[in-house]
């Protein structure tokens, strides 16, 4: 169901993405946008110094990680499946879904999980140039300018990661409901 190269670059992401959220929750808490702080637990680095330490390492594993995953969808076709349908078949499926008779096809993706990829690697992209952004605003002076200044990258990083943590949850919740397609992402097939 899940060629090795899909499920090893997924499991990798899901480590980095974790880990920078920790470590971004951590920066975060040095200076708060909103009026709230993530709590000591959730955080990874124990300073400042050490979750800047973090994020980036982890950035550059996931980044990495990112393109070796864009070079396999690219080469193998495998992309095609993820295409995006038309907003008729996304409301269909939503229809259907708020119905709970959204048929789900082992392999194969609905209407609703190619529009929600798609989101999510946009918001990939915006949390990798805001990132960018706050990480080197003077040598990247222009990319930063064009997200509002460095403030505006802070809150576009902020919703990028908001966004990515939305789709985790949405993911992990969809996958304990639907246990074949975790044994897919494990094994590479569904279980027997």
């Amino acid at each position: 169901m899940q060629p090795i190269p899909i499920r090893l670059t997924h499991w990798i992401n899901a480590a980095a993405i974790i880990g920078m959220m920790m470590s971004g929750w951590a920066i975060y808490n040095a200076s708060p946008l909103f009026g709230f702080s993530f709590p000591r637990w959730a955080t990874l680095g124990g300073w400042l110094g050490g979750a800047i330490a973090w994020h980036l390492a982890l950035m550059w594993l996931l980044v990495g990680n990112g393109l070796l995953y864009a070079v396999y969808l690219l080469g193998s076709g495998y992309y095609r499946r993820l295409r995006p349908l038309g907003p008729g078949a996304v409301l269909d499926d939503v229809r259907a879904a708020l119905r709970f008779r959204l048929p789900h096809q082992a392999g194969e993706y609905n209407a609703i999980q190619r529009l929600t990829y798609c989101v999510v690697l946009l918001a990939g992209v915006m949390v990798l140039l805001s990132g960018l952004a706050l990480w080197k605003p003077v040598q990247l002076q222009t990319l930063a300018a064009a997200l509002g200044g460095y403030e505006w990258a802070r809150r576009v990083h902020f919703i990028a990661m908001a966004v990515i943590a939305g789709f985790t949850v949405l993911h992990v919740g969809m996958a304990l409901l639907v246990p074949s397609v975790l044994w897919g992402m494990i094994l590479g097939r569904a279980r027997t």
